[in-house]
């Protein structure tokens, strides 16, 4: 698949995903991104936002097959990669595999497990394969982890660690919808006389393979190496951070920022696509110093002075 196939297909793809999620069309692009570039996404909002729907609606439009786990106090990881039993006709232990071996998983309420069950996903994220009892086995290609987690509710939750929250490519939040859109939701909910959504297929696992493959041969030239490279550097020295950014946030950006180019059609990357995906790309990734934190200062805000701070570079 080329570069206009994948860009005609994206916006497709996208236009079925509106029919169930109404007026988060940037939003809905983000996740999207995240799905061009093999990788996963955190989404940190209040309840009732579509969470759930919006994943649903993704992997409908995809194609692709879905699994959900409820994150709880009492999930185990065998809950998640599955494990061997005993099939007494055969004699033998058989795989019995876990919701991991799909292509959209939906992690809901990732933090409400401990640190032990939220590990095992860990190898799957990162290595696209998981190991049970010492033998490896490779997950299906797209492999995508949809993790949400509520931002106002924390008793009893335990905080995703670093490394883990480091292996999604993205953290988004969705927001509520103004008046004129939640009137919408009401109006498409009578006509359809029905809760569910119907979201139609337009792709495969295949060719969402296919689209991967395409954002490879997008254009970066070297000034929009540099200016990546430079927007992470800073993350690192700006006085309010503790820790920033490794090399893994600048590959993000890369990659967020191929992806975005193909979308628009382009077979090159501006720096305009850099900025467009740089908090969502990066801000997860940085620890605040003490005293700004307290102060309520945001990982969001931090890297909008960095990208204010950066000059940007011309390209063409």
């Amino acid at each position: 698949m080329n570069l206009a196939d994948t860009a005609s297909r994206a916006g497709a793809i996208l236009d079925e995903v509106e029919k169930a999620i109404v007026g988060k069309r940037p939003v809905l692009e983000k996740v999207l991104l995240a799905v061009l570039c093999d990788g996963h996404v955190l989404i940190e909002d209040y309840p009732g936002l579509a969470k759930t729907l919006m994943a649903k609606s993704f992997a409908a439009a995809l194609g692709c097959d879905f699994k959900r786990v409820q994150f709880t106090p009492d999930l185990l990881p065998a809950d998640i990669t599955g494990t061997y039993v005993f099939d007494r006709k055969a004699s033998e232990f058989v795989l019995r595999r876990g919701p991991v071996f799909t292509n959209v998983l939906l992690a809901d309420e990732i933090n409400r497990s401990p640190p032990k069950t939220q590990a095992a996903l860990l190898e799957a994220m990162q290595e696209r394969q998981t190991t049970l009892e010492g033998e490896t086995h490779p997950l299906d290609r797209p492999f995508v982890v949809i993790a949400t987690q509520n931002p106002i509710e924390y008793e009893g939750t335990y905080p995703l660690p670093e490394a883990q929250i480091d292996r999604f490519l993205l953290r988004i939040g969705i927001g509520y919808p103004t008046r004129e859109q939640e009137r919408e939701i009401l109006s498409r909910r009578i006509h359809r006389k029905a809760d569910d959504v119907a979201v139609g297929r337009v792709s495969s696992p295949e060719q969402v393979v296919s689209m991967q493959r395409a954002i490879e041969d997008v254009h970066v030239d070297e000034a929009v190496e540099a200016y990546i490279v430079e927007v992470v550097s800073r993350t690192r020295t700006h006085p309010q951070v503790e820790v920033g950014a490794s090399p893994r946030g600048s590959l993000s950006l890369l990659k967020l920022a191929r992806a975005r180019a193909a979308l628009r059609g382009r077979d090159f990357v501006v720096p305009d696509d850099v900025k467009e995906v740089s908090v969502e790309g990066l801000a997860h990734r940085l620890i605040l110093k003490p005293d700004p934190w307290i102060k309520g200062v945001r990982t969001g805000t931090i890297v909008g002075e960095v990208l204010a701070s950066v000059p940007v570079p011309k390209v063409g």
